[in-house]
């Protein structure tokens, strides 16, 4: 097991393991952490994990895990790694089951204060507009044709069918579609399995919460962003579902079989790979960028009916619009300066955010003077984040940041040690309403289940990769 002092101390928030470190690494492997939340990290897998990922073909400058990171499969969640587009290779590890899991922050011109007395009916209305839990179906049918069609066009597909207002695309990263998707790549199994799930949330850590603006700290960014202190706002946090899943799961199958036949020798089962550039590795970016279409079309579809929910409450008037949307397990095409060169990278973040400065050209045009904004959701109990991106993490960690607090208990952990009715209660304490379809699964994702978000952001922050703009205090939740 690795140990603190085999690692270079940087700064008080950044560790480096050398090359000399494990044989086979091509680059060094970096850890954004405190010397506390190291202690932590090394207590399970992840570093490990990210020693391997800095043995693949074709990776650039270094293999990267932001603070909120814990051991995943194959990759560690909150890893970021860029390689080559060629020798360079794509890995479904690198990406995760859940494709594009990612967040959505939608603001409301309503305060706290609207909310009184309204709490309860807000959480019962949204739970009933948005099937959650395992295996639940949505209340949208497709055809096969039509199916197809959401691969390839994602959140354009959804806008033409009513679901959601003309400017929605705007908001959200690659306007809600990756060109590169390629439906015939994407198995039938995948596509039975996610026929009938667009507009559902799914179980585990996904949600649709209401949190209230509780400050700001960057209020140039918070303007920009349209937000305020007391603001109600809805974070929907989702993925691509049984579509997504099985994809991974088809990939991770078919490149354990041609991993060898290219000459990589895996130090990991897990981290199955195959070269961008083969027929493999082409087929499985057009799958996966046709399942992250898919989860963009989902949020986009969960905010319709959210926003119905939202006016069956407080009025026909009543509207919320979109802030942003960014992904957090997704590989992607991108451009970066690397020893004086521009070269155009596959850039794999797994439970990381892209974390865009101002001035770059995938910023929306109404942000670009001040920088993307950077959703981090924490827990139920404790707050989330909004941060705006920043020029140094485009040099220093292939423009990105963590995701969220991160897992500290594994689910069954928190399953045995937390008491659902009793966390209930503490909920209730704290103003906290919540509607929820499995009480055990709501133990599995209580906030001490969690590493502390207020940590994991300060990390960040102070490391430069993102400001922080804004703390988000839930006041209804809403999970399967």
């Amino acid at each position: 097991m690795l140990t603190k002092q085999q690692l270079k101390k940087i700064s008080d928030w950044l560790w480096e393991a050398p090359t000399t470190l494990r044989a086979g690494m091509r680059v060094p492997a970096r850890v954004y952490a405190t010397s506390a939340m190291l202690d932590e990290v090394l207590r399970d897998r992840s570093v490990e994990q990210i020693l391997n990922v800095a043995t693949l073909p074709g990776i650039v400058a270094a293999a990267l895990v932001m603070p909120d990171v814990h051991e995943g499969y194959g990759f560690p969640i909150g890893g970021v790694a860029a390689f080559d587009r060629e020798p360079g290779i794509i890995s479904p590890g690198g990406i995760g089951y859940d494709i594009n899991c990612g967040v959505r922050l939608l603001r409301s011109e309503l305060l706290e204060a609207d909310l009184t007395d309204r709490a309860q009916s807000l959480a019962q209305a949204l739970f009933r507009n948005v099937p959650s839990g395992v295996g639940r179906s949505g209340h949208l049918r497709l055809t096969d044709r039509e199916l197809d069609a959401v691969l390839r066009k994602g959140v354009a597909w959804m806008l033409a069918q009513g679901h959601g207002q003309p400017e929605d695309a705007n908001y959200i990263e690659s306007s809600g579609r990756l060109p590169q998707a390629d439906p015939t790549a994407v198995s039938a199994t995948a596509k039975r399995r996610g026929r009938d799930q667009l507009g559902t949330m799914g179980a585990g850590n996904h949600f649709v919460e209401v949190d209230v603006v509780d400050e700001i700290f960057h209020a140039p960014a918070a303007t920009a962003f349209g937000l305020r202190p007391g603001q109600l706002v809805v974070l929907i946090h989702c993925g691509s579902r049984g579509l997504g899943h099985q994809v991974a799961t088809d990939y991770i199958r078919t490149m354990l079989k041609v991993a060898p036949q290219y000459g990589i020798k895996l130090l990991d089962r897990e981290l199955a790979c195959a070269p961008f550039a083969s027929l493999e590795g082409q087929q499985y970016f057009g799958a996966m960028a046709a399942a992250a279409n898919f989860a963009w079309a989902n949020r986009q579809l969960i905010t319709d009916e959210t926003r119905r929910a939202w006016q069956a409450v407080f009025g026909p008037s009543a509207n919320l619009s979109i802030v942003y949307d960014v992904a957090h397990n997704i590989a992607k095409l991108e451009t970066y300066d690397v020893d004086g060169q521009l070269r155009e990278l596959l850039v794999h973040r797994k439970g990381a955010t892209r974390a865009f400065p101002a001035g770059h050209p995938e910023v929306p045009a109404v942000y670009r003077p001040i920088g993307q904004p950077v959703l981090i959701p924490g827990s139920m109990g404790t707050a989330s984040y909004v941060l705006v991106g920043t020029s140094q993490a485009m040099t220093e960690s292939f423009g990105s940041s963590c995701h969220g607090a991160g897992r500290r208990m594994s689910r069954s952990q928190a399953k045995r040690e937390v008491q659902p009715n009793k966390l209930l209660a503490t909920l209730k304490i704290q103003g906290i309403t919540v509607a929820a379809g499995s009480k055990a699964g709501l133990a599995e994702e209580a906030p001490q289940a969690y590493k502390d978000v207020h940590d994991v952001v300060e990390v960040v922050q102070r490391a430069g990769l993102a400001h922080k703009v804004a703390r988000l205090r839930p006041v209804v939740v809403v999970k399967g």
